[in-house]
């Protein structure tokens, strides 16, 4: 299993010594697949947006299979859209497309157990 963590990260002069300290939220992003673990912290700006967020991360950098058009995008498992204004402790959660109904998963489990 490979595991993408990283340090805190932040956005250009933000970083600087001496800066306001509540000019940044820190929020997480996180994409999980079985063979990728991608939860990065980050240090943003307020204003800062979903789509940013995924940017800044670099989460597009390593999975370029992630098409932010076509895969959902959510905080803490409620979906949002990708320009979501992030608060403070937010947590990015990008979602994988289900492979299989949950519906039609839950009916063949059904019948497994009484067949």
């Amino acid at each position: 299993m490979h595991f993408a963590i990283g340090p805190k990260a932040c956005m250009g002069s933000d970083c600087a010594v001496g800066s306001a300290a509540d000019a940044l939220v820190s929020v997480q992003v996180s994409y999980i697949t079985p063979q990728l673990q991608f939860l990065r912290t980050l240090a943003v700006p307020h204003g800062t947006t979903i789509q940013q967020a995924i940017q800044l991360s670099g989460l597009l950098q390593e999975v370029p299979d992630i098409d932010l058009t076509q895969m959902k995008v959510g905080i803490y498992s409620k979906i949002k859209s990708l320009d979501t204004v992030l608060r403070e402790r937010d947590r990015v959660e990008v979602y994988r497309p289900l492979l299989v109904d949950p519906m039609v998963a839950r009916r063949a489990r059904a019948n497994k157990k009484r067949g």
